[in-house]
């Protein structure tokens, strides 16, 4: 075990490399290997380096990981650590999510120096966001607030709070408790009022497919109610196609031997917004979140998101 190096592939910001060294450090406490016997090898993506315009204009959410995967492709790596919302649900040949780390809190964080939840902002108040599907949420629920483009990574966009760029932005409360960022946070919004995005605070991991050796090293760190929860909103977001272009949000929990999976389509301006509830059996996790996608897809219809 401790003869190989094994490589794990991750961004830069400091949100990825504390998934990157949570990842490391869970792998050590499973197989009893030193820190040396791992290499955090840091790889800047297109995501990270195009910050002039949203990410829906530059391409997706493949941008967050397409020069990660092509270092997986070619062995630089031996396995990548992704914040699963980060991931399109269609992988190149040959990759595939082996693992899925325990999920942290799921919900929204609304951070503002100046007021303490979204309802008491008043009119006109300015909210920062480089997500669609927050964009359309503030949107839908305050239609008399300003939303602005907001790019960059956590500390980037504290700043330009600080700096009165905006009066508040939403952030996921996993990635700002991992950063040790809570005390930034104004209020923690309920997933009732606020769905999140599909996979929003899970860490997964992918390599290649057939690589025994790392299938094996990275079972140790698999939580299996994570993985079907995932499967099932993985699931929906490919049953509507959906990327960063799109506002869709999408939650699975288990409860006992059943799952609920809730979810949500809106247009971008927050206009008009269709939801769906499901439950079934955890085995059927991955049909649940099919079918509720498909279920949205047909009342949205073809041109729902044009």
């Amino acid at each position: 075990m401790q003869s190989k190096l094994w490589r794990i592939g991750t961004r830069g910001s400091a949100l990825a490399l504390a998934q990157a060294y949570e990842t490391r450090a869970r792998l050590m406490a499973a197989t009893g290997a030193p820190e040396s016997a791992f290499e955090i090898v840091v790889i800047k993506t297109s995501g990270d380096r195009i910050l002039d315009r949203p990410l829906s204009e530059a391409g997706g959410k493949g941008l967050f990981t397409k020069e990660i995967e092509e270092a997986l492709l070619d062995g630089s790596i031996d396995l990548a650590v992704h914040s699963s919302k980060d991931m399109p649900t269609l992988l190149p040949d040959g990759l595939a999510i082996t693992a899925f780390l325990p999920r942290e809190d799921v919900r929204d964080a609304f951070v503002s120096p100046v007021y303490h939840s979204l309802a008491e902002m008043p009119a006109g108040a300015v909210v920062g966001t480089s997500s669609l599907r927050r964009r359309a949420m503030v949107m839908r629920l305050r239609p008399d607030l300003k939303v602005v483009e907001f790019r960059g990574n956590v500390q980037t966009r504290l700043t330009k709070l600080q700096s009165g760029v905006a009066d508040a932005t939403l952030l996921a409360h996993a990635g700002l408790k991992r950063l040790g960022l809570g005390h930034v946070v104004s209020q923690v919004i309920e997933t009732d009022d606020f769905l999140p995005a599909v996979g929003q605070g899970a860490i997964c991991i992918e390599s290649r497919v057939g690589d025994a050796a790392t299938d094996a090293l990275v079972a140790h760190l698999h939580d299996p109610q994570t993985g079907i929860c995932l499967a099932a909103e993985r699931a929906f977001l490919a049953a509507l196609d959906g990327s960063c272009r799109t506002p869709i949000a999408g939650l699975a929990r288990i409860d006992g031997d059943g799952l609920r999976f809730d979810g949500l389509i809106l247009k971008t301006d927050g206009s008009e917004a269709h939801t769906i509830a499901r439950q079934g059996a955890v085995a059927d996790a991955a049909r649940i979140g099919a079918e509720a996608g498909q279920a949205l897809k047909a009342v949205g219809g073809p041109d729902f998101f044009g």
